[in-house]
Parts: C-alpha cells; sequence; structure tokens
C-alpha cells in the first residue's frame, strides 16, 4: 500500500515562492506515475503537474513556467517547485502516485489510485 505525506504548504504573497514536498512510502520496487493535482473551494480537482517514471513531465498551461515538477527516487520524494505565485493559485494541493500514465493523460485524477491528504496554499495580492 502507497502512502502519501504532503508538506510545505503554507501562506505567501503574490509573486512568492514555495516548495511543496511528498514522501512516499510502501513501495514494492516498482516506478509509480507522480502528480500534484490541486483543488480550490467550489472548483473541481485539476492537475497542476507530472511526471512519470522516465522523467517526462506535464504543466497545466496555467503553471507552466512558474512551477516544476521533481523527483529524488532515492528519497521517494516528489517536489513541485512554485514561483511567481498568484492569488488564483490558492488551493488544496494533493500529490497523487499511479502505476502508469502517458503524455495524454498525466493530468487526469482517473489515472491515480494513490492520494495524500494535501497541504493548503494560499496566496495573498
Amino acid at each position: 500500500q502507497v502512502q502519501l505525506v504532503e508538506s510545505g504548504g503554507g501562506s505567501v504573497q503574490a509573486a512568492g515562492s514555495l516548495r511543496l514536498s511528498c514522501a512516499a512510502s510502501g513501495y514494492t520496487g516498482r516506478r509509480y506515475c507522480m502528480a500534484w493535482f490541486r483543488q480550490a473551494p467550489g472548483k473541481e480537482r485539476e492537475g497542476v503537474a507530472a511526471i512519470d517514471k522516465f522523467g517526462s513531465t506535464s504543466y497545466a498551461d496555467s503553471v507552466k513556467g512558474r512551477f516544476t515538477i521533481s523527483q529524488d527516487n532515492a528519497k521517494n520524494t516528489l517536489y513541485l517547485q512554485m514561483n511567481s505565485l498568484k492569488p488564483e493559485d490558492t488551493a488544496m494541493y494533493y500529490c497523487a502516485a499511479g502505476p502508469s500514465c502517458y503524455n495524454y493523460d498525466r493530468l487526469w485524477a482517473s489515472r491515480y489510485n494513490y492520494w495524500g491528504q494535501g497541504t493548503q496554499v494560499t496566496v495573498s495580492s
């Protein structure tokens, strides 16, 4: 059973930066497709960034050029570096893991069957 624990959320002013981390455990040696999703109050959960087991990445258009997803396989940790934050980035951010993904569906929530509890990011103007 894969377990995911996010950290690094908080409150920041617009144009600031945050780095989210997601510590994963329970792996059985296989590599997973990993992603960050977010959900703001009253809105649907949306895919923000994803990285597959080969290191290929996908980003939502709204975060391209500002967010960077990366992973440290030795530490089983996923990261999301968020720069130039905007008030519209305010949301609960979730880490997710799935057995496989492809370039056309890396940001689909249906691809992921393990989820963390989330970490809140609040950006003030």
